[in-house]
């Protein structure tokens, strides 16, 4: 519940403002191809915190393994670009910080869908 939660705000929040999600995240202005490319991410978003958004079933194995990828990737990834030097907003750590939590929390319900659906 928490990941599709961040992750609608944040599809809604690049969506609607992608320059302001970029200066918080990364610390720079995005091109109009950027702001373009922005937009089709938080489509992206927003869909899978509509597909991961628990019902009054239990949330399919399938999402939860896909939230366990989106987060543990996201986290690494924005975590590299912190590392790198090259972008440094002021959300970019904490960001990271909370995928990689994500994943970590989501490993053990996504390896128990895994197991249960064989």
């Amino acid at each position: 519940m928490a990941s599709a939660v961040i992750e609608l705000g944040t599809g809604i929040a690049v969506i609607a403002v992608p320059n302001l999600a970029a200066r918080l995240l990364l610390g720079t202005e995005l091109s109009a191809s950027g702001i373009a490319v922005a937009r089709v991410a938080g489509f992206a978003l927003l869909s899978l915190a509509i597909a991961c958004w628990p019902s009054e079933h239990a949330t399919s194995a399938e999402a939860t393994r896909a939230l366990f990828v989106y987060n543990l990737l996201a986290g690494l990834y924005l975590g590299f670009l912190r590392v790198g030097g090259e972008f440094a907003g002021v959300l970019l750590l904490p960001a990271s910080i909370v995928h990689i939590l994500l994943g970590l929390l989501l490993v053990r319900p996504a390896y128990r869908g895994a197991s249960a659906a064989e």
